[in-house]
């Protein structure tokens, strides 16, 4: 399930993103020679009206080949020989049609799973938790916990966490339109630090337009959270916790064993960072290309192709250490727990 979910994923990512590129060179018109997904030995290869698509053995990249990208071309469609505006479309496509599909499934999940409501209502109850000992039952409302009224479902956690830590509840249960009390010993739980009685609020499903909007919105709150914990950990405020391929399996691995929609969620997350990483000014990164035709637009002169593909060569070594030294982190962390 793991080896299946992780191809995937990664092919998911890749094809999005090598599909923007590909989709903004041909509406630039730039002759697209090879469209790939995967590295290695070809498995399956067709001809297109004029480009080869090509389906490799290891889901571990891709390439969207234009003529003239990285090499003086006489074509006109070449994309070396294209406007400085165009180019640049071209390149950042890339890491916005991650963008895009992160929004399209986290607008898929709001409308067919829905987004949790608000209310004190229960949604689900947790097996062998101390509400299903208890007695409770989906479609409960709490009215109140100790005394103190329950409004809203965040009012729960509150009372549950106030007073004596891990003290028995008196709870109000208003069930078919009629209100009793029972006795609840909530249970201390370490991944959220809080004591908990083990219920899930209910979830409402969202029309496109309502979703349409949520789904830009957690893309945004997730992109905007992603470069304030790059820049802590660069100011040396957050402690580093990057992961690399073989980090990346094992987090995919066991969000499946959630669910479908646990993995939908995980891959729209991982769009979102690989089209931010992209977009980072480092070399061999699209950022790091978009700065290259920024520049030379201003300038009106073209950098030496050279010069310019050295720094790419350069920036691509040193990711690929960078990745070496992360991948043999997630090793160790796999093989001591």
């Amino acid at each position: 399930m793991t080896i299946i979910a992780a191809v995937l994923v990664f092919c998911f990512l890749i094809l999005s993103h090598e599909f923007g590129h590909f989709i903004m060179a041909k509406a630039c018109g730039i002759y697209v020679e090879d469209f790939s997904l995967g590295m290695g030995p070809k498995l399956l290869s067709w001809k297109g009206k004029e480009t080869q698509y090509t389906l490799r053995l290891l889901p571990i990249g891709g390439w969207c080949k234009m003529a003239g990208e990285d090499e003086e071309s006489d074509n006109p469609r070449a994309f070396c020989n294209k406007k400085v505006w165009q180019r640049i479309c071209v390149v950042a496509a890339g890491p916005v049609m991650n963008f895009l599909c992160a929004i399209i499934l986290f607008i898929i999940l709001f409308m067919l799973i829905g987004t949790y409501s608000t209310s004190s209502t229960i949604g689900g109850v947790n097996a062998d938790s101390p509400a299903a000992q208890a007695g409770l039952q989906s479609g409960d409302v709490i009215v109140s916990i100790d005394g103190i009224a329950i409004d809203e479902w965040n009012d729960i956690s509150a009372a549950v966490n106030s007073g004596e830590a891990g003290r028995s509840l008196q709870c109000v249960i208003e069930r078919d339109g009629e209100q009793f009390s029972v006795i609840v010993t909530p249970s201390y739980d370490d991944s959220y630090g809080s004591y908990l009685l083990g219920i899930t609020p209910t979830r409402a499903r969202q029309n496109l337009f309502r979703a349409i909007g949520l789904g830009v919105e957690q893309s945004v709150l997730f992109a905007r959270d992603l470069l304030v914990s790059i820049a802590g950990m660069l100011r040396g405020t957050v402690q580093p916790d990057v992961s690399g391929p073989v980090g990346i399996v094992t987090a995919i691995g066991e969000t499946a064993r959630y669910g479908f929609q646990s993995l939908m969620l995980l891959t729209a997350y991982l769009s979102i960072n690989l089209g931010l990483i992209n977009l980072f000014p480092l070399p061999a990164l699209d950022g790091s290309r978009i700065v290259f035709l920024s520049i030379e637009g201003i300038r009106r002169k073209p950098f030496d192709r050279d010069k310019e593909g050295m720094v790419h060569m350069i920036g691509l070594f040193l990711l690929m250490g960078l990745m070496l030294v992360v991948t043999y982190n997630d090793i160790v962390k796999l093989i001591s727990g």
